[in-house]
């Protein structure tokens, strides 16, 4: 058993003899270099990849981060020119939540606690000065909380206040974001941003913050503000949508005469958003009372009777005796005379008054316009010419005509309530369309972008282009080599022995060996090249006839 290795090893130094230069050379090249090849491509791939830990941090934070990985022996990377740093990624979270701890980053801001670090006998301006920029830092940590928000400073204009109510003046803020690749801010989180911030400063209204963004682009603050045609970011928004309602309902009715993606709209609306309430009292008068409803008659009537007094003008004249009486020609009744003479005179007076009311002919009327009223219109439409196919069969456009186009223009103005007392306009025009250019396809390998990963899957396939020639080359070499070893390994059969007993002389077995070697040699040159072997094998046949 122990002379079975050093056995194995001769008979493949044997079949390693026997095999050509080339062989030979590709089993010692190919082997280190396959290995080589493994072990490299097994380290790559088991090497942690690396992360981001922290990006567009400031130089201070950078060199505080960077220390304190140095001292908890965790190993990083550097790019994107100093302002990003990389960790392994199985160590990544969890180094970030240990430098958390230590209040590393401090995102290049400070906050209140710069109000923690004051000195003894520090002057008033400067404690306003530190409760500003720890209000700023604040309010720029509450809005890095936000996951669209990458980086966010916060700028306050607090004016000094003045015992002069003239002179007074409001604050003013304004908000630089940095915003993550690929990520953004509807207008809602725009508003949220801006009441913030207006909410943490005493006095700051809302359309004193401005918001803009990394690239400059502004996201409040003016645009909050009333334009220029007196209008607010809700009104234009409320025009907007009048304006695009009448558009599709234009081109939505148009479609099915003209086909989809061959007429275009565009509205112009003008609106009224002026609120008025108006509240008239209003009276007519009452020509016939007839006609009119009696709403109430009020008749009083009074009689007074009582006896008559003396009578006359006090004086000397009446104080005279009247003269002789004379008889009447007709005497009275008894009775009567007696009545007459023996009752006193009597003053009777009586009174009457009437009062009728009549209903008043009152109106009132309490107006309240709508907000948001259309004003006037003006529509724009454009009509590609219609697709016809001629006795030929070929397609071809021809533009509609006269009658054609009335038809058109009479739904257009059905369509967007056509009112001529308020001035409204309508235009339609039969055109045909460009065709659309369309933008030149960069190819995937011209694309700048994609330049990283052509290199990075260039490395692998060189690698595995390598590694696959190698082991190619190298099988080939091993196959013969352990060919030729069991060839050597394998006693020769009994028959083929010699029968005599004395054992063959050295030059015998010389001769054999290089007999052996010639054969396998000649194996050798017809598997690398068989049409060479065709040719020899035909020659001999040739002189052999």
């Amino acid at each position: 058993m122990a002379q079975a290795p050093r056995e194995f090893l001769l008979t493949l130094r044997q079949g390693f003899s026997q095999l050509s230069n080339a062989r030979k050379f590709a089993l010692l090249v190919g082997l280190p270099a396959l290995v080589t090849i493994v072990v490299a491509v097994v380290l790559f791939a088991s090497a942690p990849g690396y992360k981001v830990l922290f990006s567009n941090v400031a130089e201070k934070d950078g060199g505080a981060i960077i220390a304190q990985l140095s001292q908890m022996n965790v190993p990083y990377r550097i790019s994107g020119g100093g302002s990003t740093i990389e960790v392994p990624s199985d160590v990544v979270y969890r180094t970030r939540l240990q430098l958390a701890s230590q209040g590393l980053p401090k995102g290049g801001g400070v906050g209140f606690d710069l109000l923690e670090r004051q000195r003894f006998g520090t002057s008033q301006f400067v404690e306003q000065v530190n409760y500003q920029r720890g209000l700023e830092g604040e309010l720029g940590q509450t809005i890095r909380a936000l996951r669209e928000v990458q980086d966010a400073r916060v700028h306050l204009a607090i004016p000094r206040p003045s015992v002069f109510l003239r002179e007074n003046q409001k604050p003013s803020a304004s908000v630089m974001i940095a915003l993550h690749p690929g990520r953004g801010l509807d207008q809602g989180q725009v508003s949220g941003i801006v009441h913030l911030v207006a909410s943490s400063v005493p006095e700051l209204s809302p359309r004193q913050v401005t918001v803009v963004d990394q690239s400059g682009k502004l996201m409040s603050g003016a645009a909050d503000d009333v334009s220029t045609s007196g209008l607010d970011r809700s009104q234009i928004k409320y025009l907007h949508q009048i304006e695009d309602d009448i558009a599709r309902k234009i081109e939505a009715i148009l479609r099915p005469l003209t086909g989809p993606d061959n007429v275009r709209a565009q509205v112009a609306a003008s609106l009224d958003f002026s609120q008025v309430e108006q509240t008239s009292e209003t009276y007519r008068p009452n020509n016939d009372p007839r006609d009119q409803a009696m709403r109430s008659q009020q008749t009083t009537e009074a009689t007074s009777q009582s006896p008559q007094g003396p009578q006359g003008v006090p004086g000397a004249l009446s104080n005279t005796p009247p003269g002789a009486a004379s008889a009447p020609l007709v005497q009275a009744p008894q009775g009567e005379a007696g009545a007459v003479a023996a009752s006193p005179p009597v003053a009777s007076t009586s009174q009457r008054d009437s009062k009728v009311n009549y209903e008043l002919d009152k109106t009132i009327r309490h107006t309240r316009t709508e907000v948001g009223t259309v004003k006037r219109l003006s529509v724009a439409v454009v009509v590609n010419h219609k697709r016809v196919v001629d006795k030929a069969g070929e397609a071809k456009l021809q533009p509609y005509d006269a009658k054609e186009m009335a038809q058109i223009q009479t739904l257009v103005r059905e369509a967007m309530g056509f009112d001529k007392d308020r001035g409204d306009t309508v235009n339609v025009v039969n055109a045909p369309f460009l065709v659309p250019f369309e933008p030149e396809v960069v190819p995937f390998w011209k694309d700048p972008g994609n330049l990283p990963l052509a290199i990075e899957a260039g490395k692998w396939l060189l690698v595995a282009a390598l590694g696959l020639a190698t082991l190619l080359m190298v099988r080939s070499s091993v196959r013969d080599l352990i060919r030729l070893s069991e060839v050597a390994a394998t006693p020769p059969p009994p028959e083929l022995l010699p029968v005599e007993e004395p054992p063959p002389s050295p030059e015998e077995l010389r001769e054999t060996l290089d007999y052996e070697r010639s054969l396998q040699r000649a194996r050798d040159i017809a598997r690398e090249n068989p049409r060479l072997a065709a040719q020899v094998i035909r020659g001999w046949v040739a002189k052999g006839e």
